[in-house]
């Protein structure tokens, strides 16, 4: 039976049944307290005044245990065969079914996914924060199909976290069906009842479009001792205890012992009549009822014994002082004992419960972390993760000696970075995420499966993450030497950038984005080009950073569409205006980046005039008006040579086109990757190697790998050393300048 009832401000309710006397009351007077054969007790009630909030279609109810049951929906996703589309909305949005005070018992419930080609979701909240779970069900053939186990052929189950409130269902589809549609053209989703789930085929669920869903409720939202402090709002009434929610926070009242009723009335909680539930109580005597309890009155050579709820012989009160001793000996020694067994095994019991906890915490945490996102996004690329590590706890707790703050590395918007040594002798450096809702863990969980395609020089390395603490974990490669902004930026550090070092970096960087644009199996996006993304090594190599919220694209797209994300300084115009981000974006923030490596000024400044607050306008109308070498770093002045004066002026006419407004017209970064190795080897043919560590690195040109000092590709004449037909107006401009 199913009824719409109107229910209290504080939680669920269960089944009751009531065969108590009439006299025993369990709802207010004037108040209707059945409907049919159903038993409505207070605090629920059809009547005004009769309840504290409204509506839910209940099937049953319990008072005493802090249960509601009701009728959820089933969300399907059916398909036709019309190329596999949907003729049903596959998702289901259940916030207005329920209230602060009422959430989805994780106890009772499991969230069921049904068919044959389905990726199922639940989103809610607890605690105020989001939260996303779910699972996949996937079979070949209708045999196959499983539905009472549910173990993922073509029906799975996952648990409900704890106090999960304002929920809603989603369905996807991997193929739309297809290769399923003759035997099973829909797929479900719900959650239910784990005790009520007795299906067995996929057509038992046809025509079936709500289930019973368990809610657990309470009391308010405190404990029993803060809720006793304010009598005129404390609910438990006379002959009653407060008991705390085991399952949620708030409490509940329960009749004394000895009491039976409502406890949330006013003398709804009367005497039990124990002589007369149980005729033959006192055996040899007779039962006399107490308020709350009884009394054997014993008949003659018996005595009254435990309060005078027992008779026992006069004869075995009268035995010998012998047996008495030996008695009270032998029970003190079985007490001890007894105590002593008893406290190993608590000792033991409690070991397991925080055992058992802690592997639930961690769970709960995985989940919460993204970690069903994550193991979707693998299932759908061709790639795996199979040199990423799933670092434990315990190993970056070990690692970080406890997160120390001596070993903060930095701290910023997107987390903070602590140093670290595993045990195998690696230093890392281990990022504590700062995750804010879904957004955040979307971007998480794009960082892992990017950088798990990568594999460059240049591009920090990923080794691992850790998913199963209270916010994820990330572990890199330990990167000594800060980022390239506190380089370019603090003109107070001892150690100074040269020319040659610049010059080298700006290729690497380039050579990176060249790579993540054309030699991934899928282009690759950065979006977030800056120079505090730039690392640098011990041997002050760039390292490419931060792709929390770079994109995979498919070799044929040419952009991709997204809220505008970026840092102001770096952003594209067209990508500001469009809000389609090209590969051709990325070029722009590097133009940037090539400008700050030119003048050693930040992107955006507030002391420079209002038309050059953005460095790419200041360098843009210095260029104009032939001032470059005003603009410059004056470190670079002071220890440029001849030969860097023709390379910084081609580094800035590269620039210059990097940060063309139109994008169709600047270089990709394959030209440009190429134009700086060929600025670089145009210098070192001439013997200008003034950089101890480069001819400790493997050049890139031209999308192959040249040793050192290794010619191969180059011809020479008489006259100068010049590439085979040099192909830039940039490289016949200084070799020109070079043969003067």
């Amino acid at each position: 039976m199913q009824l719409m009832i109107h229910a209290i401000m504080f939680g669920q309710a269960f089944c009751i049944n009531n065969n108590n006397s009439s006299s025993i009351a369990t709802h207010k007077n004037s108040c209707l307290n059945s409907c049919g054969d159903f038993e409505i007790p207070y605090p629920f009630g059809l009547d005004d005044s009769c309840y504290l909030e409204p509506n839910y279609n209940v099937m049953n109810i319990s008072v005493p245990d802090g249960k509601l049951t009701i009728t959820g929906p089933v969300v399907r996703d059916c398909y036709s065969s019309d190329n596999g589309s949907r003729n049903s909305t596959p998702t289901r949005d259940i916030t207005r079914a329920l209230n602060e005070y009422f959430s989805v018992s994780f106890i009772e419930n499991k969230f069921y996914s049904i068919g044959c080609d389905n990726l199922a979701t639940i989103n809610g909240f607890r605690n105020g924060n989001s939260y996303t779970t779910g699972c996949i069900s996937s079979c070949s053939f209708a045999d196959e199909v499983d539905l009472k186990s549910c173990s993922g052929v073509g029906c799975c189950k996952t648990s409900i976290p704890e106090e999960l409130v304002n929920y809603n269902l989603k369905l996807g589809s991997y193929n739309n069906h297809s290769s399923v549609l003759s035997f099973n053209p829909c797929s479900y989703g719900f959650v239910m009842q784990e005790k009520e789930f007795n299906f067995s085929r996929l057509e038992d669920f046809s025509n079936v479009t709500n289930v019973p869903v368990v809610l657990d409720w309470a009391v308010g939202f405190n404990s029993c001792e803060t809720a006793k402090r304010n009598m005129e709002t404390y609910s438990c009434k006379e002959n009653s205890v407060c008991i705390n929610s085991a399952s949620r926070s708030g409490y509940l009242c329960q009749c004394s012992e000895g009491y039976q009723g409502n406890p949330y009335l006013s003398n709804g909680c009367i005497d039990i009549d124990e002589c007369k539930q149980k005729p033959n109580l006192c055996g040899n005597g007779t039962c006399v009822n107490t308020d709350g309890s009884y009394k054997c009155s014993c008949l003659k050579g018996y005595t009254p014994i435990q309060n005078e709820t027992l008779c026992s012989t006069q004869s075995l009160m009268n035995n010998d002082s012998h047996s008495r001793n030996l008695i009270i000996i032998y029970s003190v020694l079985g007490s001890t004992f007894g105590t002593f067994f008893l406290l190993i095994g608590l000792w033991h019991l409690m070991k397991f419960i925080i055992k058992r906890s802690n592997i639930k915490r961690k769970e709960i945490h995985f989940q919460r972390n993204g970690g069903l996102l994550l193991q979707q996004q693998l299932s759908t690329h061709e790639y795996s993760l199979e040199k990423t590590k799933l670092f434990s706890s315990e190993e970056l707790e070990k690692a970080t000696n406890n997160f120390d703050m001596d070993r903060i590395l930095g701290q910023g918007g997107q987390g903070t970075v602590h140093k670290g040594m595993l045990t195998d002798g690696r230093i890392v450096a281990v990022k504590k995420s700062k995750i804010e809702g879904e957004a955040k863990i979307a971007e998480f969980i794009n960082e892992v499966v990017i950088l798990s395609q990568i594999n460059h020089r240049n591009i920090v390395k990923l080794l691992g993450c850790c998913l199963e603490t209270e916010v994820p974990l990330l572990v890199y490669e330990f990167i000594p030497n800060g980022t390239l902004a506190h380089y370019l930026h603090d003109h107070d550090r001892e150690f100074q950038m040269t020319w040659n070092m610049r010059l080298r970096i700006a290729s690497e960087i380039a050579g990176a984005l060249f790579y993540l644009h054309s030699a991934t199996s899928s282009p690759i996006y950065h979006r977030d080009i800056k120079s505090t993304n730039i690392l640098l090594d011990e041997k002050y190599r760039a390292k490419v950073a931060d792709f929390g919220t770079s994109r995979t694209v498919s070799i044929d797209q040419t952009h991709v569409t997204t809220l505008i994300y970026g840092t102001f300084g770096y952003l594209d115009p067209e990508y500001f205006q469009s809000s389609q981000f090209t590969d051709k974006s990325d070029v722009y923030s590097f133009g940037v980046v090539l400008v700050e490596l030119l003048t050693g000024e930040k992107a955006i400044s507030i002391t420079r005039s209002k038309e050059g607050k953005s460095l790419a306008t200041y360098f843009l109308i210095s260029m104009e008006e032939d001032r470059l070498f005003e603009i410059l770093d004056t470190r670079l002045i002071k220890e440029s040579q001849n030969h860097d004066r023709d390379q910084i002026i081609a580094v800035s006419n590269l620039a210059k086109k990097c940060l063309n407004l139109n994008g169709r017209m600047r270089p990709t970064m394959k030209e440009v990757s190429g134009e700086l190795e060929r600025i670089r080897m145009i210098n070192n043919l001439d013997g200008d190697y003034n950089d101890p560590k480069i001819d400790e690195e493997i050049e890139y040109v031209r999308g192959e790998q040249i040793e050192p000092w290794d010619f191969s590709n180059v011809t020479t004449s008489s006259a100068s050393i010049n590439y085979a037909s040099p192909s830039t107006e940039i490289e016949q401009s200084i070799l020109s300048s070079r043969s003067r």
